[in-house]
């Protein structure tokens, strides 16, 4: 090797070891989030911009999905770098639970952080007479699209209250926004939306017409169990909600794929922690994202560049 290229060898190595981490990072991070109207939209497309700052060379995109169950499955497939998901569902795509929308055990995913609460917020008009989980019975009621994270949830605490599809008048597989709209034209008495709290599509509802928010007992989410957990509306979350009402919640989830990188899922873990004013103002409900919480009761193994992450802050698993 001559003197010259000697030289450039070395220059070249000193350049890639100077280099930021993330730099040569995945050259396409698709953030999967879910509707438009719901939560996980809105913190995608914030977690987006952190990604573009911190990770300059990377083409990062939001796209909007049905989430938690499309989300996994399109990770899975290797269609995405990173998506929001409900604990529950994270859960049952590492069984490869069928009934559930995995037709095989997801092996492929990896965990990033648990991040904040879903509550289970069933809201009904104040016309349709519900102001109790018993009184939906005979009416009619959107569950969240077809196999969704929320329609999970639906079919969950229905079972856990004694009660399922069948007790039902009528029911409705709608988003969030199109089950809103059927509200406000009276034709839908109830929807069960499964979001952070002051999630869009119910705060329109509310300023349009009078709503009953529906308790859902505790004893429900001792039935359920784990990721199920006892939790809380505050009053005034809508408009019209004069008291605090009980329900259920289950931890969210960031997950990616054993296809991403070490060095990418650690710029990406490093990134949002490190930017959480930005998730905040894009959405109350990331106020509940805490690293010292971030491996709680995470379903599946965690990604090792985010384990490294963890190893540097000093969080550990549960």
């Amino acid at each position: 090797m001559t003197i010259r290229n000697r030289v450039a060898a070395m220059l070249l190595g000193l350049s890639a070891a100077a280099a930021p981490l993330g730099a040569q990072a995945q050259d396409f991070i698709n953030v999967l989030t879910g509707g438009t109207s719901g939560v996980y939209y809105p913190m995608g497309v914030a977690l987006s911009k952190i990604y573009s700052e911190a990770l300059p060379d990377a083409k990062v995109q939001v796209q909007s999905t049905k989430a938690s169950v499309e989300n996994l499955n399109l990770l899975q497939q290797g269609k995405g770098e990173i998506g929001f998901s409900l604990g529950d569902s994270v859960k049952l795509a590492a069984e490869g639970n069928a009934d559930a929308g995995f037709n095989a055990p997801l092996d492929k995913l990896r965990g990033i952080a648990a991040i904040y609460p879903n509550y289970i917020q069933i809201v009904a008009s104040a016309d349709s007479g519900i102001t109790t989980l018993a009184d939906l019975k005979g009416k009619s009621v959107s569950v969240g699209a077809p196999k969704s994270g929320t329609e999970l949830n639906a079919r969950a605490i229905l079972a856990a209250a004694g009660m399922s599809y069948d007790d039902l008048g009528k029911v409705e597989y709608l988003p969030f926004a199109e089950s809103v709209e059927l509200m406000k034209n009276r034709q839908l008495d109830a929807t069960l939306q499964s979001a952070g709290l002051g999630v869009a599509s119910l705060k329109d509802l509310s300023t349009s017409i009078p709503i009953t928010v529906v308790s859902v007992p505790a004893e429900v989410a001792e039935t359920l169990g784990a990721p199920y957990t006892t939790g809380e509306i505050p009053a005034g979350t809508y408009e019209g909600q004069d008291e605090a009402v009980t329900t259920v919640a289950v931890r969210n989830y960031l997950v990616t794929s054993d296809a991403v990188s070490d060095d990418t899922a650690y710029a990406m873990t490093k990134a949002m922690f490190e930017n959480l004013d930005e998730m905040k103002a894009a959405h109350a409900a990331a106020n509940a994202i805490d690293v010292q919480n971030a491996l709680q009761g995470m379903p599946i193994p965690v990604h090792p560049g985010a384990q490294k992450y963890y190893d540097e802050v000093g969080v550990k698993a549960e």
